[in-house]
């Protein structure tokens, strides 16, 4: 049993170095200024108790990556044949990722790069310890060492990250932490500024190699005398007993942080398990994190910008100004179409040529913005006309089934409803989100191959998709129930690669303006097909961008990357004509069933800017960052209970050019105007509210 133990001496040193460092965390932490509270002898004896057992197993877990690179040391892999064959293998493998057409080739970027590095390195590697026998010893300790050095080094950030998390949130990682890691370059710009950085990181990589020393000096013995197959057998075993032990122990652990003190349970709770949760709930709390007031004078705000709304309910009667007109609807999100790609914004590109023929053509809204910057986002605005509540979409989050929506509505007037995507539903949670709320789901997976003439990483062309549409809409008609059809496109998406010899931009090019045209070419081609159909004079279409394609900006939440196109075209039923007032992304489908004048019981946010009593006003949001524009001003939410406002300003377009103005400049505002301040948390106080209490559920 001892010559077992002495097997697993980097894992004795590694998990005393995570223990040290989360207790010497947990003593900085409780006598920190933020932590205002005092704690008994017994609730000490918690934090540190349950809290170092909680380490441990959260160790395992994460030391499973250190056995993994452990137990494929050996030396009886490079004995004849065996080394040269697997050094042939890797050469190979090699190979076909430096010449042939993998999959990361297909999504591009820097993918392929990454995948080739990675071989090289492995294949190099690998050879040196082949070739090299006199050396093997030394050559491995130093990879060895390297590896050691990289678990130190995660192990010191981590534990410096989770001290600056407290410092400016009081808590541990919570949801804000995974959408640090998603706008990484705002972050790191933000610590850039803040913090002495320099002086920092070099404080952490000289602990980091004296704690790499010394944890390599103490179990290089294991580097000397490897284990046998058997004992590996033997220890493996033991270690995916104790994994399974640690992912029971874990979330156990976390159910007893049920302290009145909320302190005390942060302090008790492992950082790392904290970001899991996070990252798996997509949630933030509203009341927890930000500026709220009274429920009823939350009520009272909105029923100011609401004129339907009475008492403190979201429902209310909505009631056409005539007879109510079920032609089919078809929804198109398209895939990051930016304002800025189209001609009537100022883009002389021709990018968007038949969508620029088609907004001359329809109902244009000029001022409308996108509620955040991924599709998750815009599917949600235009399907539950919902505020974007803080953390991750509710398309992605648990509680996503049986709300209230657009596509409720229209079941409920006798439509068919469906969802149609040329990729997998699966990803981003799409399938659970609209199967969840009875949309019937069309995807690649009911795609035949006789149906699929491109494909690539992300799903068929937006040709063949809206071939698929054409003929399922054919079928609906048939049927003869009106359809609500909501169609999400891919094509312009990176690699932004598409079929060949469609547009003047070849499709190996892998450019975003390929990926727009490309989108805008099946557009038309989708127009041309469904204007043959007995259905089209009796549809309604509706064409709005899910997001912009880019989000990177100077401020937190940048105007001109919210701005989106958004138009509804029925030839003969809809009068041509722009509507320039600002408008939000969950405003569109309120508004079209303001024009079918639809009579129903709403709870939605959304309005129809089309009747009077709509004020104008926009929401956008990050994952974080609530954002509210109305009067020029953009006020925002943010954690802990943070309020900004900025003046907006119009970019200048040329003289005598029709091009639509751009929202550009955000200065700070010089004296709060707290009557928007007020309006804003209405918004977003009552939408968490909703939500969290599932009062947006149908019922």
């Amino acid at each position: 049993m001892i010559s077992y133990l002495k097997k697993l001496t980097p894992f004795y040193n590694l998990l005393l170095f995570y223990i040290t460092a989360s207790i010497i965390l947990r003593i900085v932490l409780i006598f920190h200024p933020i932590t205002q509270a005092k704690f008994s002898f017994f609730e000490i004896v918690k934090i540190f108790g349950i809290g170092v057992i909680s380490d441990f197993f959260v160790f395992v877990i994460i030391g499973s990556l250190l056995w993994l690179y452990l137990v494929f040391l050996s030396n009886s892999k490079f004995y004849k044949p065996w080394g040269y064959l697997i050094f042939g293998g890797l050469v190979a493998l090699l190979a076909y990722v430096s010449f042939g057409n993998t999959i990361l080739n297909e999504y591009g970027g820097v993918l392929p790069e990454i995948g080739i590095s990675f071989v090289a390195l492995k294949t190099v590697l690998f050879g040196a310890l082949l070739l090299l026998p006199k050396y093997r010893s030394k050559i491995r300790l130093a990879l060895y060492s390297i590896t050691i050095f990289i678990f130190v080094l995660c192990i010191l950030q981590n534990t410096v990250s989770e001290f600056f998390f407290w410092n400016e949130f009081g808590v541990r990682y919570n949801f804000i932490a995974v959408d640090y890691l998603v706008y990484t370059n705002t972050v790191i710009g933000n610590i850039m500024e803040s913090y002495p950085v320099v002086p920092l990181f070099t404080g952490i990589g000289i602990v980091a190699v004296l704690v790499t020393w010394f944890v390599v000096k103490r179990s290089r013995n294991y580097l000397d005398n490897l284990p046998t197959f058997k004992e590996k057998i033997a220890i493996t075993i033991g270690y995916a007993v104790l994994f399974g032990l640690s992912i029971t122990a874990i979330p156990a652990l976390a159910r007893l942080e049920d302290s009145q003190n909320v302190f005390v349970n942060e302090l008790e709770a492992n950082g790392s398990y904290r970001f899991f949760l996070a990252f798996k709930n997509s949630e933030l709390d509203y009341f927890k994190f930000y500026t709220n007031v009274p429920q009823d004078e939350a009520f009272a705000l909105l029923r100011k910008q609401i004129p339907e709304l009475g008492g403190n309910t979201m429902e209310r009667q909505i009631t056409g100004k005539g007879p109510e007109t079920h032609k089919n609807v078809v929804l198109i999100t398209v895939e990051s179409l930016s304002a800025e790609f189209m001609k009537a914004y100022g883009n002389e590109q021709n990018i968007t040529p038949f969508l620029d023929s088609l907004a001359e053509q329809s109902l244009f809204f000029t001022n409308l913005y996108a509620t955040g910057n991924r599709t998750v986002r815009g599917l949600e605005a235009v399907t539950l006309s919902l505020p974007p509540t803080a953390g991750e979409s509710v398309v992605k989050r648990k509680d996503n089934k049986n709300k209230f929506s657009t596509g409720h509505i229209f079941q409920q007037k006798g439509y068919n409803v469906k969802y149609m995507y040329g990729g997998d539903a699966y990803f981003d949670n799409m399938r659970d989100f609209f199967g969840g709320n009875n949309y019937d789901i069309v995807d690649k997976t009911t795609f035949t191959p006789e149906e699929i003439t491109f494909q690539n990483i992300w799903g068929v062309c937006d040709e063949d998709m809206f071939t698929k549409a054409i003929k399922v809409m054919n079928d609906e008609a048939k049927e003869g129930k009106p359809f609500f059809n909501h169609i999400m496109t891919v094509s312009n998406h990176r690699p932004f690669t598409y079929p060949d010899n469609k547009i003047d931009i070849p499709s190996d090019s892998k450019q975003r303006e390929g990926g727009v045209k490309y989108t805008d070419y099946a557009l038309r081609k989708f127009f041309e097909a469904a204007q043959k159909q007995p259905w089209f004079n009796n549809t309604v279409f509706v064409i709005v961008a899910d997001h912009c394609a880019s989000s990177a900006g100077k401020t937190e939440l940048p105007l001109d990357k919210y701005h989106i196109p958004a138009m509804i075209y029925a030839p003969g039923f809809i009068t041509p004509g722009q509507n320039n007032i600002l408008m939000s992304q969950i405003d569109l489908m309120p508004t079209l069933m303001g024009i079918l004048n639809f009579n129903y019981k709403s709870k939605f946010f959304g309005q129809d800017v089309l009747q009077s009593g709509y004020h104008p006003r926009a929401l956008i949001a990050t994952y974080q960052d609530l954002g509210f524009i109305k009067d020029n001003i953009l006020t925002i939410l943010s954690p802990v209970r943070k309020v900004k406002q900025f003046s907006l300003e119009l970019q200048p377009v040329a003289k005598g050019s029709k091009a639509i103005p751009l929202f550009f400049e955000q200065q700070p505002l010089s004296g709060e105007r707290k009557e928007l301040t007020q309006e804003t948390i209405a918004y977003y106080q009552i939408a968490s509210y909703y939500l969290q209490q599932q009062l947006y559920n149908n019922n």
